[in-house]
């Protein structure tokens, strides 16, 4: 296999289920100098590399340091040693940066526990903005994000007992402003407007703030999410199914906004 790959082929993969792992290895000063992230991207230390390797067994990883050079050929290299199957970014993050890619602002990042995991938190029975954010968090964010389903009234006091972020309830940081709900936040505030994200942006909010005449999608999408939450009682099996619906809107918006469908297929009937 290659063993590296360009921003423009990674680019084509981001936000994808199928994308790879994405491993920062810059160090300390280059981070600093620019805390931002390529996409659901996590942070490890290049010096420790064989103490974990083993946690990415089984995946397809891509390594990403400064420039592409030694940090991140060196450990995509031990990688393989560890038969990982592992690339490096070529041209690294410098080139990502300067391609204009997406890069995820760090600053109001949750604090992650000490498995490296953010904790989220939200009302149960999910319908619209609490499936959209956690899709959200997992392809762009953080891909091992955990997300705890409790009673409205208890969310404050889980998120105080659990250290986890509250979302989508009023009051708190990660939430609706004026007339943009908490995915317009998310997006904001992570960095990541883009034309296919604000494009899901808009449908995600015309459904759920009831505004179905903004975009034509709204009602099918709103339709879809509810038969979701009827489908499952558990607010985790309706998320893991909500992904799949996110996943094909996401990729409508990115790369099907001109491709028509009618019938008969090549004419007229006879």
């Amino acid at each position: 296999m290659p063993s590296t790959i360009t921003v423009a082929q990674l680019s084509r993969l981001v936000g994808l289920p199928s994308a790879p792992t994405l491993i920062d290895v810059r160090i300390p000063d280059d981070y600093q100098q620019d805390a931002r992230l390529v996409p659901a991207s996590c942070r490890r230390d290049f010096k420790t590399v064989s103490d974990w390797a083993g946690e990415f067994a089984g995946q397809q990883v891509v390594v990403i340091c400064q420039k592409g050079q030694k940090l991140s050929q060196g450990v995509a290299a031990w990688l393989r040693y560890a038969g990982i199957a592992a690339e490096s970014l070529e041209g690294g993050f410098e080139a990502w940066r300067d391609a204009s890619a997406l890069l995820v602002k760090t600053e109001s990042m949750p604090i992650a526990d000490d498995k490296g995991r953010t904790i989220w938190v939200t009302r149960a029975r999910p319908k619209v903005d609490r499936i959209a954010c956690p899709w959200l968090i997992r392809r762009f964010v953080d891909p091992h994000a955990v997300f705890l389903f409790v009673e409205a009234a208890e969310v404050p006091a889980v998120a105080d007992r659990f250290k986890a972020t509250p979302f989508d309830i009023d009051g708190v940081f990660w939430s609706h402003r004026g007339g943009r709900c908490t995915f317009d936040t998310m997006i904001e505030e992570f960095g990541l407007a883009s034309e296919p994200l604000d494009r899901l942006a808009l449908i995600v909010r015309a459904a759920d703030t009831a505004s179905l005449d903004l975009v034509p999608q709204a009602a099918g999408f709103l339709a879809a999410s509810l038969g979701l939450s009827r489908m499952y009682r558990n607010d985790l099996e309706q998320l893991d199914a909500g992904m799949l619906l996110y996943d094909a809107f996401f990729r409508w918006c990115r790369d099907a906004v001109e491709e028509t469908h009618n019938w008969p297929a090549g004419g007229k009937p006879s």
